[in-house]
């Protein structure tokens, strides 16, 4: 039976990593009685930390879900990851939900991801609240805190509760509504009087939220303004409103492995966020029309449903994750992929908690759910009914930063390898891979270290297939600045018939990125028409292979205007060994240079470490082609050797503090400077005798 929708919450915890967001989702499904005992994530025992990987590193790597009841409310948690390398799965998880839990370390206060975090939830005009959570901690200090959320995060922020006790002495919360202490004995709550040495501060932020809840309400301020005070009834009604709309964003403070602070934001969760039916319909293109179209979030209006995350599984297969918008996802049924304009079979229909399944029916607009096995289907398409198909709009992933080469350990795992690569690819949108003709590597790429990393030991772990990763290899190219004209003469003569060719060829440069050009210049019959094509196949092998270090040659013109042939011992094979020859020679009397791949780098980092990023690349002999300020963060654009990018990932880490991101793509090729050149020809020619003993 689908839940009446409008008693739903879908809910987001999101925050930067190790805040405590697993343990907080942990302590409210054990509040509410979805789970018998308190999972810890130190034990590997919570409901929505069960990948092994994460039990290991103890950290989210994916986003999970998991629900519970409270007040006669279906309340679905969305869990994601707070590391930088994984934040596109909690982007993904907050296009699923109507509202957002900001987890804050009462010690660290704002960190790299909040920021990151805040602006999805921006981007996604989400209502939210803010937990300062870990105030067990030893030096954990919820003003302190206040002031570091207050100052970073630009926005209305409002205690709706202050610390009873702080550090190991943390037992519980003042409710700044109802001006009652909430004490905590055994993770149960208790109410109680306000300690004496707390009720002044007590009541000079309790004068403050109802300031802040008046300012909400244009009739409600001229009140408050009039006789100074407004009723607990009036106050917690514009709260509520206030809070729905975002307009003022409550904090709470919470030590979510003993269960502290559970209880109030369960409550707060029912009372103050938004359900599905208040968030209203859902805009996307109508698949037939190509018109922009809405779903209402009505049980009996066309399927709508978006998948937000897969899971690849090589016991259970594929999982698809996802959020219903508007109609009724039945089990055994057929839908319409408008994403990728194919048809599913779908199977069981399930809600999941964490890693379990519960199997329904079917679920209604609002509702968050899990089917196995669909065969096209990824994270960010939308399933829909087919005769009246919408697209919904899709989740935008991040573009890999990162490359390495890999390679399997055993012999023979080549195939297995791109089997294992293709599933990681399905699960996780940021995960890309190819192989490099030019270099021939197979390289895989993520967000980040770590993300590739994970990547790794998740292959060797479900597929069985053990591979090292290696820095990929720059595909440099070789050309010509100077000009040579050189004779190839190819002669053998070995009992009966022997083997002649004779050409000339003139080798000059073209301009960067002109590729390669054949002149066929030959008069008066100095060599049989049928041989030319001979010659240019020698010249196009010998491309291949340049003499400085191997790389294969570009930017040249050939013309072939000269030769002698044989009647009898002239051939085709004669003809292409001499071109070959002859260019072998002339590239070596015409100026040889090695030339290497210019990246366009894009680096988007806080404004006041400009200064230092700039400095960096400018020491990878960088070139800085632009900077764009964007309020408190900018935007370095610069064009800089791949071959000095390498390592540009942890080194930017270290210089933001993690706050910055780049991206890359291909520029142009331009040529190395002599010093270097000698060494990455040094390197290619050590690289091809160890590859030839091998």
């Amino acid at each position: 039976m689908a839940i009446e929708i409008g008693k739903i919450r879908n809910v987001g915890f999101v925050g930067h990593g190790g805040v405590g967001k697993t343990s907080l989702v942990e302590a409210l499904l054990f509040s509410a009685g979805a789970t018998t005992r308190l999972g810890k994530v130190d034990d590997g025992s919570t409901t929505t930390d069960f990948d092994p990987d994460e039990v290991k590193r103890k950290i989210s790597l994916n986003t999970a879900v998991a629900y519970c009841d409270w007040k006669g409310h279906r309340l679905n948690f969305v869990d994601t990851p707070g590391y930088g390398d994984f934040i596109s799965d909690a982007r993904a998880g907050l296009r699923a939900v109507e509202a957002a839990v900001v987890v804050v370390d009462a010690v660290a206060g704002v960190q790299v991801q909040t920021e990151k975090v805040w602006k999805f939830a921006n981007e996604y005009n989400l209502p939210r609240v803010v937990v300062v959570n870990r105030m067990d901690r030893e030096r954990a200090d919820f003003w302190r805190t206040l002031e570091s959320l207050t100052k970073r995060l630009k926005a209305r922020l409002v205690p709706l509760q202050i610390p009873v006790g702080a550090e190991s002495n943390f037992k519980g919360v003042v409710d700044l509504v109802k001006m009652k202490a909430v004490l905590y004995a055994d993770g149960k709550p208790q109410e109680a009087a306000i300690p004496g040495d707390l009720a002044d501060q007590a009541k000079e932020y309790r004068d403050k939220l109802s300031e802040s809840a008046a300012e909400s309400d244009d009739e409600l301020l001229a009140k408050y303004l009039e006789e100074g005070s407004i009723g607990e009834a009036e106050m917690l009604k514009a709260l509520r409103a206030a809070v729905a709309t975002g307009k003022v964003i409550p904090v709470l403070a919470a030590a979510a492995t003993k269960s502290i602070g559970s209880h109030s934001l369960l409550d707060l969760i029912v009372e103050s966020f938004p359900s599905p039916a208040d968030r209203g319909e859902v805009e996307g293109i109508e698949v037939k029309s190509k018109a922009a179209g809405r779903r209402p979030p009505d049980p009996k209006a066309p399927m709508a449903a978006l998948v937000f995350k897969t899971v690849s599984d090589p016991h259970v297969g594929k999982l698809s994750i996802f959020r219903v918008y508007s109609g009724t996802f039945k089990s055994d049924s057929q839908v319409y992929n408008a994403s990728k304009e194919a048809r599913e079979r779908v199977g069981q229909v399930a809600w999941l908690q964490g890693k379990t399944q519960k199997a329904v029916e079917a679920l209604g607009p609002g509702e968050i759910g899990v089917v196995a096995k669909l065969k096209e289907t990824l994270a960010g398409d939308t399933l829909t009914d087919e005769a009246h198909a919408i697209l919904l709009p899709r989740i935008v992933f991040p573009e890999p930063a990162i490359s390495y080469a890999i390679q399997p350990k055993t012999r023979g795992d080549e195939d297995k390898i791109s089997n294992a690569l293709a599933r990681m690819a399905e699960e996780d949108p940021t995960v890309k891979y190819h192989f490099d003709p030019e270099t021939k590597q197979l390289l895989v790429s993520g967000v980040g270290q770590l993300h590739v990393e994970v990547v790794v030991e998740r292959m060797k772990r479900k597929y069985n297939v053990d591979v090292s990763l290696l820095p990929p290899r720059i595909p440099y190219k070789e050309t010509v600045k100077g000009r040579a004209e050189v004779q190839g003469k190819y002669k053998k003569q070995t009992g009966g018939r022997g083997q002649y060719g004779d050409v000339w060829l003139k080798i000059e440069p073209l301009q960067r990125g002109a590729g390669f050009e054949f002149v066929d210049d030959i008069f008066g019959g100095a060599v049989p028409r049928n041989y030319i094509p001979s010659v240019e196949k020698g010249v196009r092998e010998a491309l291949k292979r340049g003499v400085i270090s191997g790389y294969p040659v570009v930017d040249v013109r050939v013309t072939f205007y000269d030769g002698s042939y044989h009647q009898v011992d002239s051939s085709d094979m004669a003809f292409q060994i001499a071109g070959s020859m002859a260019f072998q020679k002339g590239i070596q009397e015409a100026h040889p240079i090695l030339l290497e791949p210019i990246m366009n780098a894009e680096v988007t980092l806080p404004t006041d470490q400009t200064g230092d990023v700039i400095g960096d690349l400018n020491g990878r002999r960088g070139r800085i082609v632009g900077m764009e300020p964007a309020g408190e963060t900018a935007v370095v654009k610069a064009q800089v050797p791949m071959a000095e990018m390498l390592n540009f990932e942890p080194a930017l880490r270290s210089m933001t503090g993690g706050r910055g991101a780049y991206s890359m793509e291909f520029s142009h090729y331009e040529e190395v400077p002599a010093h270097l050149a000698e060494k990455a020809s040094a390197a290619a020619k050590a690289e091809k005798e160890k590859a030839e003993k091998h």
